[in-house]
């Protein structure tokens, strides 16, 4: 018989360290509100291409220059029948002042921490990190891009990411994928 596994941390500790979603597996489901207080869920695009990219905060500077990247290209990500998804800890509210402030033409999720403090879409993706500023650490989201193929796997994937350039990018890499003609 074999002896029972023994957990030594919290159910938040584990959430907080589970890793990245490595190329060619499924993209884990979730349901979110999108600025518009509007439920977006990913198994609606199942059979389209999707970007999903989540990043730390709404208007802040790296963060604005990476949605602002995704909306200046929109339309050809919309041509190539390509959906576009921002995600991050921040409630519907400030979703919708970032996405009116900027023009954002794409759906932006709030992923709100439950009750644990841990925003479960950020968990499930395994960006929800401890980081450091100033040598004071907190847990937030690291800015990581997902390009999900129409069978709901991840193609793609991008850690670290630099906002500036960022969506031409990711559209290459969808081009790569065969959604868009060059």
């Amino acid at each position: 018989m074999i002896a029972p596994v023994t957990l030594n941390f919290s159910p938040t500790e584990w959430k907080r360290t589970m890793p990245l979603i490595d190329i060619g597996k499924k993209a884990p489901a979730f349901t979110l509100a999108d600025q518009r207080g509007e439920t977006r869920k990913l198994s609606d695009y199942l059979g389209q291409p999707v970007v999903l990219y989540f990043y730390p905060k709404d208007d802040t500077s790296g963060c604005t220059k990476q949605a602002c990247g995704f909306r200046d290209t929109m339309q050809t990500y919309e041509r190539a029948g390509v959906v576009v998804l921002g995600v991050s800890p921040q409630d519907v509210a400030s979703k919708r002042k970032f996405a009116e402030k900027f023009a954002l033409n794409f759906p932006i999720l709030a992923d709100v921490a439950g009750d644990d403090g841990v925003p479960p879409v950020c968990a499930k993706y395994g960006v929800w990190k401890e980081k450091s500023m100033y040598g004071k650490k907190y847990m937030g989201a690291d800015r990581v891009t997902y390009l999900i193929g129409p069978d709901g796997k991840v193609a793609k994937r991008w850690d670290k990411v630099k906002p500036e350039g960022h969506a031409d990018e990711v559209l290459e890499a969808v081009r790569e994928l065969g959604a868009v003609a060059k």
